[in-house]
């Protein structure tokens, strides 16, 4: 796949265009778009780039992150601290994110969604509010290994490292999860399958393919 280089700015700028014609292939009234990758790739930048952007076009959208639907700790570090099995299918609340973000976005629903519903550092309920998404606001869901549970995105984005951008870019504590996404790669095909794909290796000049 060619790539073209661009700026942050402009690569959100293009995506806004872009999000303005996506109409939800579910004939509902919220576009989903995912911003899938490692957490060393920053999607939650790009994500919140997008919504800024969108904002300057009078277009309402959410930004949500996955961390925000963790399991508590004791689902999620059930066989440790640094199991990259368990952090690959058990870390996160998919079945929390299928029922307060997309569900409530389905055809039909209230447009009521959950930001956020775990915190890891206290592992305890944020107890966050329910936000009012208004028809026609777009949900920018952004977080690692998106690709994989077959949510209903209207786009999806990958920010993709290349192996070595991404064990240099990752502390070193967190070196222990680099199997799961050389797994997600190889399971998933993440760069392959996303609508679009931003390559970030040297953060100061991102490539897309357009």
């Amino acid at each position: 796949m060619r790539l073209e280089a661009i700026t942050w700015d402009r690569l959100a700028e293009q995506l806004a265009d872009r999000l303005l014609k996506l109409e939800p292939a579910d004939g509902g009234a919220w576009p989903r778009v995912g911003f899938d990758g490692a957490p060393a790739a920053r999607p939650v930048d790009l994500a919140e780039r997008v919504a800024e952007a969108l904002r300057v076009r009078g277009r309402p959208s959410l930004v949500i992150g996955a961390e925000g639907f963790l399991r508590p700790a004791s689902l999620r570090l059930e066989h440790g601290r640094r199991d990259a099995e368990s952090y690959y299918g058990g870390w996160f609340d998919t079945g929390a994110l299928w029922r307060e973000v997309f569900g409530p976005l389905d055809p039909g629903g209230t447009g009521r969604v959950l930001p956020d519903l775990w915190d890891p550092v206290t592992d305890r309920a944020t107890r966050s509010p329910y936000v009012q998404l208004p028809p026609g606001g777009i949900l920018l869901l952004h977080g690692p290994l998106l690709l994989r549970h077959w949510f209903p995105f209207d786009l999806t984005v990958h920010v993709l490292l290349s192996q070595g951008a991404l064990r240099r870019r990752t502390p070193e504590a967190d070196h222990w999860t680099l199997p799961a996404f050389e797994r997600y790669e190889g399971e998933a095909d993440p760069a392959g399958t996303a609508d679009v794909l931003v390559r970030a290796d040297d953060p100061r000049h991102p490539a897309w393919s357009g």
